[in-house]
């Protein structure tokens, strides 16, 4: 199988499977581990951060069972390297061998057991990469979210995805530009959306819809600095009020100002992780969120961290590179 991480990214090994789980809860998903009651297992784990993504090979070296209530704004796709899995889920069991693949959406609880022997591969993806690239193909973003299915699914049946991790996983280690890992990770969730069954509804607009709401987006990604109201939205689109929700629904299944809303929010995200990005502060106010606490929280729900936390990590890794 193409090497999906070497020993450059080792984080721990032979570790206290404790230690090994408390730093999964930080980069790789929050959850709850149980080990046998005997015996002092031997974890080791490595991970990367590429973008908005993060890399993960893990092993507990013993039976681990792995809960957690749901993931909420990620997903986790896991390939399974060697040992078996066993997933129970909504009164589901299956049984996961090597060369398969297991994908977890956002609202689907966990309750994962680990054979003693077993190894995977974690990525983690977080819901707006997959929202955006939906949006990039033009097809209907479902208003509950993208859901995939739970059928199995093996290696085999999805064409140079693993050759794609493999080479996403060198240029992690090579530390890859900025700009050559927002290529990556989009390459990723589209290949994702194209290979694997989901809720979403690939179909393309009609032309006039597909012009009207496409100068209703170019106003809004013009404008994210400024107040954006319905009535201004109407009147570039040049339909009803009525008209103009159907349009939101029809095209990212959402009303206008949460769409707003949430370029606004992607909008910060992304200046926060640029090099030299300004204070929280002042890129939350020059966006319109007057109200901090709530912007925080809210900027927490849509990205799984506080703003302050992308704006800090982006220093750390300048200040490394530097």
């Amino acid at each position: 199988m193409t090497t999906l991480l070497s020993e450059r990214s080792r984080i721990f090994e032979q570790a206290d499977a404790h230690a090994v789980s408390e730093y999964v809860n930080q980069h790789v998903g929050s959850h709850c581990i149980r080990l046998p009651p005997r015996g002092r297992p031997q974890a080791s784990i490595k991970h990367r951060t590429f973008s908005s993504l993060d890399l993960c090979r893990i092993s507990y070296g013993a039976r681990v069972q792995v809960t957690s209530p749901a993931l909420e704004t990620i997903y986790h796709l896991q390939i399974l390297l060697s040992g078996h899995c066993r997933s129970s889920s909504r009164g589901e069991e299956r049984i996961y061998t090597p060369g398969e693949i297991l994908l977890i959406n956002p609202d689907d609880p966990v309750d994962l057991t680990y054979s003693a022997d077993c190894e995977k591969f974690i990525v983690k993806l977080p819901v707006r990469l997959l929202e955006n690239a939906c949006l990039d193909q033009h097809w209907l973003l479902p208003r509950q979210g993208i859901r995939f299915d739970s059928e199995r699914r093996d290696l085999a049946g999805l064409d140079g995805f693993v050759q794609l991790l493999g080479l996403i996983c060198h240029e992690a280690e090579s530390c890859a530009e900025p700009e050559i890992q927002t290529l990556y990770e989009r390459i990723v969730a589209s290949k994702l959306l194209g290979l694997l069954a989901s809720n979403v509804q690939r179909v393309c607009p009609e032309a006039e819809s597909a012009g009207g709401f496409e100068a209703v987006r170019q106003f809004i990604e013009a404008h994210l600095h400024d107040e954006i109201g319905v009535e201004q939205l109407r009147e570039v689109a040049r339909v009803s009020e009525r008209s103009l929700y159907l349009l939101f629904e029809r095209h990212v299944g959402l009303s206008p100002r949460d769409y707003v809303r949430q370029r606004k929010l992607e909008r910060v995200h992304a200046l926060l992780q640029l090099p030299g990005a300004r204070s929280v502060t002042e890129v939350a106010l020059d966006h319109g969120f007057v109200h901090l606490g709530r912007f925080s929280e809210t900027y927490r729900k849509r990205f799984g961290e506080l703003p302050s936390h992308t704006w800090r990590r982006q220093r750390q890794g300048a200040a490394r590179s530097g």
